[in-house]
């Protein structure tokens, strides 16, 4: 984990995280592992965290997002004319980095493996694993995790939860999505991209858009 300081960080849940170095001292990495989450926002404006993720991207072997980790990497300006996914609530936004959104938990591009939401992280991580050390490997490693999921319930993606349901989750997300959205304009403009298409947009493979 590498970040500006060597501060200790607390999470929005109050999880106290310790960096292991400053990016300034970060070896070339062969995975560049992007998570996403509340903190994602303030990073997409810190042109010193983007650069160096455009660095290590540029040398990596794998770039790999999990949930709103995709917005930094589009930021970044890495995402133009990329195949992407990202968490469903913050899907809307890809357009605005120059990202071709598609509608799967796991997406790859190249050396780019985008995950949905959270747990689609796990999947998109054995991905990585075979793609990097051969699929037994990768087989190896979710028999050790015991990775065979039977969800209780039906309701893990908008498109089989009830909608109800997908509404109030929805609503429980406005103020951060907003955030985001405001935050992804001003990065299209920064980029030149485009944006005067894309009208107050919501979860397009979802129920609702104005493109």
């Amino acid at each position: 984990m590498f970040a500006k300081t060597v501060e200790p960080v607390r999470d929005v849940r109050g999880l106290r995280l310790m960096p292991d170095a400053l990016l300034e001292d970060a070896p070339q990495l062969d995975v560049l592992h992007i998570p996403g989450g509340h903190g994602q926002a303030a990073l997409m404006d810190d042109e010193e965290v983007l650069s160096w993720v455009r660095t290590q991207a540029a040398g990596a072997r794998c770039v790999f997002s999990v949930c709103t980790g995709a917005l930094i990497l589009g930021a970044a300006g890495l995402l133009k004319g990329r195949r992407a996914t990202t968490h469903w609530a913050s899907f809307h936004l890809l357009p605005f980095f120059g990202a071709i959104p598609v509608d799967e938990r796991v997406v790859k591009h190249e050396n780019f493996v985008f995950a949905a939401g959270v747990t689609a992280g796990i999947d998109a991580a054995l991905h990585v694993a075979a793609d990097l050390c051969g699929d037994e490997v990768a087989k190896a490693v979710r028999l050790y995790m015991q990775y065979a999921p039977e969800p209780l319930f039906d309701s893990g993606s908008p498109k089989t939860a009830p909608p109800a349901m997908v509404e109030a989750a929805r609503g429980s997300a406005n103020a951060i999505t907003a955030k985001r959205e405001q935050t992804a304009r001003r990065v299209a403009k920064r980029l030149g991209i485009d944006v005067t298409h894309l009208g107050v947009v919501r979860d397009a493979p979802f129920g609702r858009s104005s493109l």
